[in-house]
Formats: C-alpha cells, sequence, structure tokens
C-alpha cells in the first residue's frame, strides 16, 4: 500500500487479488460492505443503500463495548466498475450530518474519490479523500490527522482482502 498526503488530501493506492468488478461490488453492495468495511473490531450494520448519483449509503459501527457510531456516504459519479465518488460523514440515526464523535474540528464532509484499475487480473485500488470547504481549523486538524487515517484504512483495507480471499 503506497500512502501520501499533501495539506488537504489523503492519497491511498493499495492492490487487491481480485478482478476489479469483484472489488467494486465489495465497495457498491450491502451484501459485500457488512463484511469488511469500518475500522477492525466494529460491527457494521446497512440501515441503507441507495447506489445512485445522490443516493446514501446509511450505515452503524459498534464497538465490543457497544459504542455506536453512524455514518454515511453521499454518491456523485458512480461508474462501474472504474470510478467511485462520494462524499463521507459521520450522521446520526436519520442520516443527518453530524460532527464527529472524537472531535469537533474534524471536517463534516470528505469528497472521496476512488478510482479501480485492472492489472492483470488484480485491482488497483486508488482513493483520494479531502475535506469539503473546510475552515482552516478543520483543514489543520485533517492534516494533522494524516497518519492516524492512513493506519486506520490500512486495516480496513486488510480487511478487504481478508474477505476478497473467502471468496475466490
Amino acid at each position: 500500500m503506497s500512502e501520501t498526503t499533501n495539506a488537504n488530501q489523503l492519497v491511498i493506492t493499495r492492490t487487491f487479488n481480485a478482478p476489479r468488478e469483484l472489488v467494486f461490488k465489495c465497495w457498491t453492495e450491502p451484501e459485500h460492505l457488512l463484511n469488511w468495511w469500518g475500522p477492525a473490531g466494529m460491527n457494521l450494520e446497512v440501515a441503507s443503500l441507495d447506489l445512485r448519483p445522490g443516493g446514501v449509503f446509511h450505515y452503524s459501527m459498534k464497538s465490543p463495548e457497544g459504542f455506536q457510531m453512524w455514518g454515511k456516504f453521499v454518491y456523485g459519479e458512480i461508474t462501474p466498475p472504474e470510478k467511485l465518488v462520494f462524499t463521507n460523514s459521520f450522521s446520526d440515526e436519520e442520516a443527518n450530518t453530524v460532527r464527529a464523535p472524537f472531535s469537533p474540528v474534524f471536517p463534516l464532509e470528505i469528497m472521496n474519490t476512488l478510482t479501480f484499475e485492472e492489472q492483470d487480473g488484480k485491482t488497483v485500488l486508488t482513493m483520494r479523500g479531502g475535506p469539503v470547504n473546510p475552515t482552516e481549523e478543520e483543514a489543520a486538524f485533517f492534516a494533522s490527522m494524516a497518519e492516524s487515517m492512513q493506519q486506520g484504512f490500512g486495516g480496513t483495507f486488510g480487511q478487504l482482502d481478508e474477505y476478497l480471499a473467502k471468496l475466490a
């Protein structure tokens, strides 16, 4: 996995040992997302998934101790199996955008662009993410979280690796 960060964007590239159609489905179908999305150790529940521009993937994550967080993707561009663009945010149970439970200055919304490239039967996924219209304080906090976010996505993508291996 390669990672780069500038002040406003986190870029992670990872190669998965699976065809890109399958990797794309793992990002866009609830029965797949249930098996890998989110931090390690969290239990994901899908409230709804409407895969269309303007549609929402609304989900909750629960820790083993019972702490529950809600999140959502609002889809922009969807070009199967090549590209997926969505805005990610924390939410409440009704899918209203809310502040992150861990910081009042984490950006409200993160725009993510995922590209899926087929390479010898494998998939090279590149994820570019950055805050949407952040304040100076939010942008600085996002930049300060780069290493933590890289580690978090490393764990999440590790779960996707394990899940894809089970499907092979």
